[in-house]
């Protein structure tokens, strides 16, 4: 079988779980190269996969060794990592959030297709049977005209979590807190099914934990033809939630924890409201089970089967689940979030792009070192899903 050769960037948790995804799991793929900046985390990657390993990341993009590589640095490398990468002629998948600030996203964007290889985030969510189910009914207009939307994506972290590393949790580490870490990937999918909003009111805020980032975040948003939602993320909750309603002319749709609930109204609201004689008329709803195939016990699921997939588009020119394009959509809501709370004002979508600049330099400005770290690099064991 045909296989891409893969070289990850960064050796942190979420690094050395995807090499062991290229080595063990995907059979499009092979790993052939790490890198990161320390290097006995380079030295000990490279040794436990049997690679080259690198200090560089141009370096290893001039070895020859890759077709496409990884990136699974802390947030502020995105970006940089992935434009010399396309600079050097390679297909890039980038670890969640895409960046850190829209105006970084705009150059990864610029910078892929100038280079015109494969450009994927990684938003496996997008994967699960039930999203994709959600996705074709509200494609087939079956919810009709979104009216509302609802997002709560509640975890819960520990002291320890934050700990873990300098750059966690800091303006200057990670460039955000719960909306940058935890957040994405829900924000994601709100936004893939319901829409991008064009207008947030939004709040930040520490609650619970000794970082100087947000561990809670909440906003009202607007919709070009009016529709309306609300935002939630945290993580100081416990049991963890994820919610995401899309509630249309025509019918709703409920995505919780896995589980997809899809009513569908006999008839639509705008026209029925006027069209009913009666003063208590009300409209009949149908709760109806979306078809969700059965997957093959062969599929791979979580961040496998989306490393799979931008394999398969590099080999086969197979659609992407997750273009990299697409993962500005969430750095949007993020940005205009972060902006309307620091600001006290409404924010649009489109984000202003060097009011957001300018925000981000400040905050970076005043980041403080932390003075308590107790380095952990164990990767997520959620990561598969």
């Amino acid at each position: 079988m045909r296989a891409v050769r893969f070289g990850v960037v960064g050796m942190g948790g979420m690094g050395l779980g995807h090499c062991r995804f290229l080595t063990e799991v995907v059979p499009e793929t092979e790993l052939t190269a790490v890198c990161d900046k320390h290097p006995d985390r380079a030295q000990s990657a490279g040794e436990q996969f049997g690679v080259p390993y690198f200090t560089d990341h141009e370096a290893m993009f001039r070895s020859g060794l890759l077709d496409a590589v990884l990136i699974a640095t802390p947030h502020y490398g995105h970006a940089p990592v992935a434009i010399s990468a396309f600079e050097h002629g390679l297909h890039v998948l980038v670890e969640k959030p895409l960046c850190v600030a829209a105006s970084e996203g705009d150059q990864m964007i610029a910078a892929a297709r100038r280079a015109g290889t494969k450009f994927a985030v990684g938003y496996q969510h997008r994967l699960r049977p039930e999203v994709q189910a959600a996705r074709r009914l509200i494609e087939q207009g079956v919810i009709g005209e979104v009216r509302r939307t609802l997002l709560i994506t509640a975890w819960y972290r520990t002291q320890a979590y934050y700990d873990s590393g300098g750059w966690r949790a800091t303006w200057a580490g990670e460039g955000g807190g719960v909306l940058i870490n935890q957040a994405p990937h829900y924000i994601d999918l709100w936004t893939w099914l319901g829409g991008l909003p064009s207008r947030v009111v939004g709040q930040t805020r520490t609650m619970l934990h000794e970082i100087e980032t947000e561990d809670e975040a909440f906003a009202l948003v607007e919709y070009p033809n009016g529709a309306h939602g609300y935002l939630y993320a945290t993580t100081n909750e416990e049991p963890g939630e994820n919610l995401i309603e899309i509630c249309g002319d025509t019918g709703k749709l409920r995505l919780q924890d896995g589980v997809l609930q899809v009513w569908r109204l006999k008839h639509a609201i705008r026209q029925f409201t006027y069209e009913a004689e009666g003063m208590w008329d009300s409209i009949p709803a149908e709760r109806i089970e979306p078809p969700m195939p059965p997957r093959p016990d062969s599929a791979l699921e979580g961040q496998p089967a989306l490393i799979q997939n931008f394999a398969r588009a590099i080999l086969d020119d197979e659609p992407l689940v997750a273009p990299g394009e697409e993962g500005l959509n969430t750095i949007e809501v993020i940005n205009a979030l972060i902006l309307s709370s620091k600001r006290s004002q409404p924010v649009p979508i489109p984000v202003d792009r060097a009011a957001y600049d300018a925000l981000l330099a400040e905050l970076k400005a005043h980041s403080q070192p932390k003075t308590r770290i107790r380095e952990q690099r164990v990767t997520d064991p959620n990561l598969i899903r």
